[in-house]
């Protein structure tokens, strides 16, 4: 049974982790291929120790569920980083202050997942036919981005970029901070950078809750889950952004992951699929999109 130390034991986890990667990373320099796998290891190696602390406190079901649920989001991530360099690459945002702009992203991703998992849970619960909204949810995610995906993004069309620079004069020389004061209090690129990234994390939790409630229905197990693939993602957007070109059909597998897992809950009403062939299922689609797409590319 999960209790209030539960919760507490995992923030100070994220707490502890955190506040090592902002000392280890306190300097803004470009980030190596040798240190992004460094991190997206130590991330990794955390998520999968947590298991254990999963599995000791509800047992091996849902050290299974915990397991899926964070493959399935690390999946849905990997797409995510596309469209994070696009936004990078926009505003000009020169490559030693990525890090920083992703470290404060994860605050508010955090933030936003904790939000969305509570209420995702709290409609299942109480409603029973939010099964078919969000099994209907995810099959359209999965055909919207099959759709979309040779569609470019344009960071300006953001509403709330366009907000943001309406209340706020916007310095356009190269800067290290956030918010600067020059006669009056201006936001730097950095900042609108910043916004647009958490402003477009805030559309990937919609779509990525639902995908983990579709494989767990604790509220602990879907949260530590997600969280921990996301805070993996700074790591691994360092570490893949040079061969994400080479993943051409990740979209594709994607878009078969949330078709099943929107027909999973769908038919969750009238049969259960064990959560052991769904992780077979998930690790099944991630291995034969990343062979077929590295494959293409020779």
């Amino acid at each position: 049974m999960i209790t209030e130390i539960d919760w507490i034991t995992f923030h100070v986890i994220i707490g502890v982790l955190l506040l090592i990667d902002l000392l280890f990373h306190k300097k803004d320099h470009i980030q190596t291929f040798k240190e992004a796998l460094i991190w997206s290891i130590i991330w990794i190696a955390a998520a999968s120790i947590f298991i254990l602390y999963i599995f000791d406190k509800l047992g091996a079901a849902y050290s299974l569920e915990y397991t899926t649920a964070y493959v399935i989001e690390k999946m849905l991530s990997v797409d995510n980083l596309f469209v994070f360099a696009v936004i990078f690459a926009y505003f000009g945002i020169h490559k030693k202050y990525e890090h920083k702009i992703l470290f404060y992203g994860v605050i508010g991703a955090i933030v936003a997942r904790a939000v969305f998992m509570v209420a995702g849970i709290h409609l299942l619960e109480n409603f029973h036919f939010m099964t078919y909204i969000f099994g209907a949810v995810l099959i359209y995610t999965g055909i919207r981005l099959l759709r979309s995906r040779e569609m470019p993004t344009d960071p300006a069309k953001n509403p709330i970029i366009r907000y943001v620079k309406k209340v706020f004069p916007v310095v356009e020389e190269p800067s290290d901070r956030f918010i600067v004061r020059s006669g009056t209090i201006a936001v730097t690129p950095l900042f609108v950078t910043l916004i647009a990234v958490e402003s477009t994390d805030i559309l990937f939790a919609i779509d990525s809750v639902p995908a983990v409630l579709a494989v767990t229905d604790n509220l602990f197990v879907a949260y530590t889950s997600n969280i921990f693939a996301v805070l993996g993602l700074r790591s691994l957007y360092f570490l893949l952004i040079n061969v994400l070109e080479r993943l051409k059909y990740l979209h594709v597998g994607l878009f078969v992951l949330l078709l099943y897992l929107g027909a999973k809950m769908i038919a969750s009403n009238f049969i259960e699929i064990p959560t052991v062939i769904s992780l077979v299922i998930v690790a099944s689609i991630l291995t034969i999109t990343t062979l077929i797409s590295l494959k293409s590319h020779k």
